[in-house]
Order: C-alpha cells, then sequence, then structure tokens
C-alpha cells in the first residue's frame, strides 16, 4: 500500500497553507501532528499517516476481508482525517483512537455498499435466470452490522472497551494482535475486550427483555 507523500495529492480541494510554521515534525506527539494537520500541514500528515496507517489498514482488513477494497477504504480514512482534524476532540480519544473510529465506520459503509450490489445483482440474475455467486464471509458481517442491537449496546461501551471489543469482534484479531494495534500490554487488551464484552451481552439482554 503506498503512501501519500504529501496530503495534496490525495486530497487536491485541500490547499496548503503558507503560515504553518515550524516544519519539523520529529518527537511530535500525535495530538500535536494532527493539531499541524488541522492547519494543513502536509510533513504532519505524512508522519501522522506512517504512524498509524498499518493497524488503521489492518482493521479495515479484518472487517472488509478484501485487500483491494481494505487499501482504498484506508486511503478514504486518511483522507478524511486530513479534511476534518480540526474536529478531533482530545476529551474523546487519542488521535489513533479517532483514527480507528472513522476506519470502522468506513470499514463497514464499504461492506453495506458491497452488500447493497449483490443484492442488485441476484435481483437482477432473478430476473434473468442466471446465478450470481454468494460471498458467506461479507453476508454474515453485513448481517451483523445491520443488528440495530448490536449497535445501541456498542455505544454504551466505554471508547476504550469499544475500540477493543471492535477489533475482536469485527476484525478477528487475537488477544496480542488486539494489543499490538492499540500498543498496550495484552493483560490490558485481554481486560477491555473481557470487560467490554460483559457489557454488551448485558445490553444485548436489556434489549432482548424490552422486545419481549
Amino acid at each position: 500500500m503506498k503512501r501519500p507523500t504529501t496530503a495534496g495529492r490525495i486530497d487536491g480541494t485541500s490547499p496548503l497553507r503558507a503560515d504553518v510554521g515550524d516544519r519539523n515534525v520529529v518527537g511530535r506527539s500525535d495530538v500535536e501532528l494532527l493539531g499541524r494537520v488541522a492547519l494543513g500541514d502536509q510533513q504532519a500528515f505524512a508522519a501522522l499517516y506512517d504512524r498509524h496507517c498499518r493497524n488503521v489498514y489492518g482493521l479495515v482488513l479484518g472487517v472488509v476481508r478484501d485487500r483491494a477494497h481494505a487499501e482504498e477504504v484506508t486511503q478514504e480514512v486518511f483522507v478524511q482525517a486530513w479534511r476534518t482534524a480540526a474536529r478531533y476532540d482530545p476529551a474523546r480519544g487519542t488521535p489513533g483512537t479517532w483514527l480507528r473510529t472513522l476506519a470502522h465506520r468506513r470499514a463497514v459503509d464499504r461492506v453495506r455498499s458491497e452488500q447493497a450490489a449483490r443484492d442488485r445483482d441476484r435481483r437482477a440474475s432473478a430476473v434473468n435466470g442466471t446465478v450470481v455467486p454468494v460471498d458467506p464471509v461479507a453476508d454474515d458481517v453485513e448481517l451483523l452490522s445491520e443488528y440495530a442491537a448490536v449497535r445501541s449496546a456498542l455505544a454504551a461501551l466505554t471508547d476504550l472497551q469499544r475500540e477493543a471489543v471492535t477489533l475482536a469482534y469485527f476484525g478477528g484479531h487475537t488477544y496480542r494482535r488486539v494489543a499490538e494495534l492499540l500498543g498496550v500490554p495484552t493483560p490490558t487488551a485481554k481486560s477491555r475486550i473481557r470487560d467490554g464484552l460483559v457489557r454488551l451481552r448485558d445490553a444485548l439482554e436489556t434489549s432482548s427483555t424490552a422486545l419481549a
């Protein structure tokens, strides 16, 4: 997957500002880099991309299950980050958490879009008397993502729990891989996933009881 060398190359609608100041980004924190990105600093954007592109790509690939789609979605995530960096709120999580949230949303959107296209092809094939192959993995992911109860339950988790559960639940990653993606010790990742799943189960049970 190629890294865009400058933000301008992937977002021609966002011209670089000339008053962004010092270009030295070595040693800058993610928050500082994102603040510079909000001002149009391409070098800060490139540094942020280099730090997080592999984790974002890994998360996206775990959801879409297709390398070509994963590469496209990853690029879309960073284009969105470039355009909306000024909206980042440190109180709601780290820049890495913010990027992974964007990645998860876009990955699920891509799965839904692909599923909708397959559904249209199947309806057309039914009319024409032809058969369109079924992709059971993508179908399962789409089915899960459509459950309003699951989405509502995930929203009830803390940001840290939701991030860990999303990587394990949608991404299918091991405890160790989740820990690597989050940059935390494996026991911490296990704890977040365990606590998140407990809260998720309780929320789903509550939702099921309310609908009964």
